[in-house]
């Protein structure tokens, strides 16, 4: 198994300095990751970085509440684009999910997914907040407003991925989405479990650790 091609390659703290996004940036390169995910901040400087890579830019969108408005949302997803992003992953409006506004929630993804045209877009759920019935049901919004993946977690919730969760993502959308599992996958032997599991992508702060093997030292 080539586990490099399934790592999006993480810095999302908000302390994250330009010096450390070169640095991912280059790490992603040597290790040829499938992406770097940044805050929409970073974007331009992680383009640049990776030019003439096959590195993908991945921004995160709305993060990482999601309670920001649909309008905003769009703002921020164009505007990474315009500044190099090849993939977004935004975060769902939780507090939406939770009123049962479905028809706000189908809204807020599907205006995104018609500003950023042809570019992945991602559906973060932030599983720890959602109750199975919940999972299973923004996954069948983020299908109906054609995203391209659901995504378990922002990685600064109270937990991360689950496999259990994966599993109900996975039977949910078959194979219409694809699956990022993020937050807490810091092992190879993690990795790998997820990716068993049915995960497409793995998000992480840890790349560098999965693929060498080593012990991890960071928890996203």
């Amino acid at each position: 198994m080539n586990i490099s091609n399934y790592i999006d390659h993480t810095l999302l703290k908000p302390t994250a300095t330009e010096r450390e996004i070169t640095t991912l940036c280059n790490e992603a390169k040597r290790n040829r990751f499938k992406a770097v995910c940044v805050n929409s901040c970073y974007v331009s400087l992680a383009k640049h970085n990776l030019a003439k890579s096959d590195v993908k830019v991945c921004a995160v969108i709305g993060f990482p509440l999601g309670a920001m408005s649909t309008q905003a949302k769009v703002f921020e997803a164009k505007n990474a684009v315009e500044q190099g992003a090849d993939e977004i992953d935004m975060v769902i409006n939780l507090g939406l999910i939770k009123s049962k506004n479905y028809v706000a929630v189908l809204k807020d993804i599907s205006d995104v997914k018609s500003a950023i045209g042809n570019k992945i877009l991602k559906v973060i759920l932030e599983i720890s907040e959602l109750s199975k019935n919940e999972i299973i049901k923004a996954c069948e919004i983020a299908m109906d407003a054609n995203a391209d993946y659901v995504k378990t977690s922002t990685g600064f919730s109270k937990s991360g991925a689950t496999l259990t969760a994966v599993k109900i993502m996975r039977k949910t959308v078959k194979d219409q989405l694809k699956i990022k599992a993020s937050g807490g996958v810091n092992t190879y032997e993690k990795a790998v479990k997820y990716i068993q599991a049915g995960a497409d992508r793995i998000g992480t702060s840890s790349g560098v650790t999965i693929v060498n093997n080593e012990e991890p030292t960071l928890a996203y």
